[in-house]
């Protein structure tokens, strides 16, 4: 039988009540609160709160506070990622984004989703599919990705966009819904 962990990461009906996740996602309050609060900090002792944070990337990553996010622990990151003010991660499935990416204010990634089906969600039932974000991708101020969603790398997305499907490489993409406007030659 699967633990309530194990279903949320495979993008299964889970119950978000189970006490192990709501222990992961306490934790993640309250190391997100510790960086928000704490305007100055050692950097040794910054840096070991985004390492223990982030399953990936803690060592490099660049975050601007406010932060927040439901585990942390499913958040990879690759080098030099930076998150501007305000950021949103819903990761309750795998949040995998590239190095070199970077993040404006505001910016909100969800995985977490709700059943269409009324029933399943006033048992509280919800389930998630993972987001990927390549490397060198520039996301705009107040964009919203979408779960499920793939962005290319090199791609860079504009300001208060919703990113509703995959976007491929090296393209400018922008809109509610987000589209590619055009390529970007290099």
């Amino acid at each position: 039988m699967k633990t309530e962990r194990e279903k949320m990461l495979a993008g299964e009906l889970y119950e978000p009540a189970d006490p192990d996740l709501v222990r992961a996602r306490k934790r993640a309050r309250e190391l997100c609160h510790g960086l928000n609060l704490r305007q100055e900090w050692e950097p040794e002792e910054r840096r070991r709160t985004l390492r223990e944070l982030f399953a990936a990337g803690g060592n490099s990553v660049g975050l601007q506070p406010p932060f927040y996010c439901d585990y942390g622990s499913n958040i990879e990151l690759g080098e030099q990622v930076f998150f501007n003010f305000n950021c949103v991660v819903l990761d309750v499935c795998l949040v995998r984004i590239g190095s070199f990416t970077l993040f404006g204010p505001a910016v909100q990634i969800y995985t977490a989703m709700h059943p269409l089906n009324a029933e399943q969600r006033r048992r509280g039932q919800e389930y998630g599919k993972p987001v990927e974000i390549g490397s060198d991708v520039w996301v705009g101020g107040s964009a919203v990705i979408l779960p499920g969603v793939r962005v290319g790398s090199r791609t860079v997305i504009g300001a208060g966009s919703v990113v509703t499907r995959d976007l491929p490489d090296d393209v400018f993409a922008a809109g509610n819904p987000c589209r590619v406007i055009r390529a970007l030659n290099e």
